[in-house]
C-alpha cells in the first residue's frame, strides 16, 4: 500500500487539522476501500486542497487505489480551473463540500469533502504515472509534472532517513499539500508513522500558534517569507517548548536570517535544517545537516541519500573545480518522469531516466557543499511559490490591454507596463490571481518596453 500505510498502528492518529478533524491510520485503510467502491477504476481525479483532513484523505485514497490525482488549490481562480479541466478531462473531482454546485452527482461525502463526477471521458494513463503537480505555483499553467510511484516512495524514504523521522514526530504543516514541498512533508511523516498537523492558517494568525502549542508540534517547516515574518514576530523569545526542529526550503533564505536561526537553534539545542528541491525532483534533492548550519551558512548542503549532485558548463561537461559556477544537475530515483502539456501526454513514459537539469546556477566549495548563485530560466520563487514570469505577463496583458514585462528576484516582482494609471489595480489583480501577498509586487510605468529587432523584450535593460 502507498507509504506502507497498512503497516502502521491502526490506533495511532495520522492526521489532525485545525478544523477539529482527526483521522487514525486505521481510518485511512477504511477510507481507501470506500474510495475504491466509489470509483472502481484507474483514472484522473482533480483534488482541490484546503489543507484539511478531507483533502489529505482524498489524496491518500487516490494514491492507494492507483487513481491519479492532480493536486490543486481549492482557492484557484475559476477560469484557471476550467482551463485545466478542459485540457486534461478529469473524470472526478474531490473538493470541499461547500463548493458543491447545482445538479452535481455526489458519489461520496466524507470529512466535509465530496466526490463528484464530471461526465468527461479521461485520457489513457501511463502505467507508472502516480501524481500530477503544477509547475508554476498558482499561475494555472497547463504544464504539469508527471510523478511515478517510485519517485514518491523514494522521496518519502529519503526524507525520513536524513531527518531521522519516527512516530513521535508532530509536524505543523501550513504549506499547501498541492505544493511539492508541503506534500513531501506529509508523505515522509506518514511513511514514518507520525502525526501530521494540517492547517490553512498562517503564522500571522494567533490561532495558528494556539493550534501549534495545543497539539505540541515538534517541527516547523516553511519558506523564506515565513521565516522573515517569524523574525518580526520575535519567535526567538516565544514559549514553544515542544518545537525541536526548524526546516526551510522553497527558495534561498538570506544569509543574515540563516545565520540568526542557526545560532538560535544552537543556543536552544534545536535543529535548523536548510533544504533544496524542485517539483521535478519530487521535492527535496539536497539538505544542509544541522551541525553545518553555522559553518556553511548560505549553502544548500549536499545531495540527499541515494542522490547525486554535480555542476556542468554550457557544453554539458562536468565542472570539478571548486567555486566555479555552472548549471546544477541532480541524479536520483526521485527524479520525475517529465512534463505533460496536453491530455495525450498523460500516456507518456519516463523521459528523464533519473537525471534532472535543474536550471539553477550553482557552485560548490572545496568540501563539496553547494551554493545557489541564480536561475537560468525565467522563474521566481515568491513566498515559496515558483512563479512563471511569462505567464504573469500574459495575464496582465490580457486583463489590462497593456504591454507588460515582468522581472525581479525572490523578494520582489517588478511589473513594467505602458499604462500610466491602474497600477494599484494591476498589483491587486496579480496578487489575487496568484494568492500571494501584494507587498511582493511593484508596478512601474514605461512609455515603451525595450525590445530588440526581432521584437523580443530586452529584459537585461529592465
Amino acid at each position: 500500500m502507498f507509504l506502507e500505510l497498512d503497516n502502521k498502528d491502526k490506533n495511532k492518529i495520522a492526521i489532525i487539522d485545525s478544523k477539529g478533524n482527526q483521522c487514525f491510520y486505521g481510518e485511512i485503510l477504511e477510507f481507501t476501500s470506500l474510495f475504491y467502491e466509489a470509483l472502481r477504476k484507474r483514472t484522473l481525479i482533480f483534488i482541490l486542497n484546503d489543507n484539511s483532513a478531507g483533502a489529505a484523505m482524498g489524496y491518500l485514497g487516490a494514491m492507494s487505489n492507483h487513481v491519479v490525482p492532480l493536486m490543486l488549490g481549492a482557492s484557484m481562480d475559476k477560469e484557471m480551473m476550467e482551463r485545466l479541466i478542459s485540457i486534461y478531462h478529469p473524470e472526478y473531482i474531490w473538493k470541499p463540500a461547500h463548493m458543491e454546485e447545482e445538479k452535481e452527482k455526489i458519489l461520496l461525502k466524507k470529512y466535509q469533502y465530496i466526490l463528484v463526477s464530471t461526465g468527461l471521458k479521461g485520457y489513457p494513463l501511463y502505467k507508472e504515472l502516480s501524481l500530477l503537480l503544477t509547475t508554476s505555483g498558482s499561475t494555472g499553467s497547463p504544464k504539469l509534472v508527471r510523478h511515478s510511484y517510485a519517485n514518491l516512495e523514494a522521496q518519502a524514504k529519503n526524507i525520513s532517513s536524513f531527518f531521522e523521522l519516527d512516530g513521535t514526530e508532530r509536524p505543523i504543516l501550513d504549506l499547501p499539500i498541492n505544493y511539492t514541498y508541503g506534500l513531501s512533508v506529509m508523505n515522509s511523516h506518514l511513511y514514518s508513522g507520525a502525526t501530521v498537523l494540517l492547517t490553512s492558517m498562517n503564522v500571522l494568525d494567533p490561532q495558528y500558534w494556539m493550534f501549534l502549542r495545543e497539539q505540541k508540534a515538534t517541527t516547523f517547516t516553511n519558506v523564506p517569507y515565513s521565516y522573515e515574518i517569524l523574525k518580526k514576530l520575535r519567535v526567538f523569545k516565544m514559549d514553544i517548548p515542544y518545537l525541536k526542529t526548524f526546516t526551510q526550503g522553497g527558495g534561498k533564505l538570506s544569509e543574515k536570517l540563516h545565520q540568526e536561526f542557526a545560532e538560535y537553534a544552537q543556543k536552544t539545542k534545536r535543529k535548523f535544517i536548510v533544504t533544496y528541491g524542485q517539483t521535478e525532483g519530487s521535492a527535496r534533492m539536497a539538505y544542509l545537516p544541522a551541525e553545518y548550519a553555522i559553518e556553511k551558512c548560505g549553502s544548500i548542503g549536499k545531495a540527499i541519500p541515494n542522490g547525486h549532485l554535480y555542476i556542468v558548463d554550457e557544453n554539458g561537461k562536468e565542472i570539478t573545480e571548486p567555486d566555479v559556477i555552472g548549471e546544477m544537475v541532480y541524479q536520483g530515483p526521485n527524479v520525475t518522469l517529465g512534463y505533460a502539456k496536453t491530455g495525450e501526454d498523460l500516456a507518456l513514459g519516463d523521459e528523464r531516466h533519473g537525471i534532472l537539469y535543474t536550471g539553477d546556477m550553482a557552485k560548490k566549495d572545496e568540501d563539496g557543499f553547494f551554493y545557489i548563485a541564480g536561475r537560468k530560466k525565467r522563474f521566481l520563487k515568491l513566498c515559496g511559490y515558483r512563479i512563471g514570469l511569462d505567464e504573469c505577463e500574459n495575464m496582465i496583458k490580457t486583463a489590462f490591454n497593456t504591454e507588460c514585462a515582468c522581472v525581479g528576484n525572490d523578494e520582489c516582482m517588478k511589473i513594467y507596463v505602458t499604462v500610466r494609471r491602474e497600477h494599484e489595480k494591476i498589483r491587486q489583480y496579480i496578487s489575487n490571481k496568484l494568492a500571494i501577498n501584494s507587498s511582493v509586487f511593484q508596478v512601474c510605468y514605461l512609455s515603451k518596453i525595450p525590445r530588440n529587432e526581432a521584437g523580443k523584450i530586452l529584459y537585461n535593460q529592465l
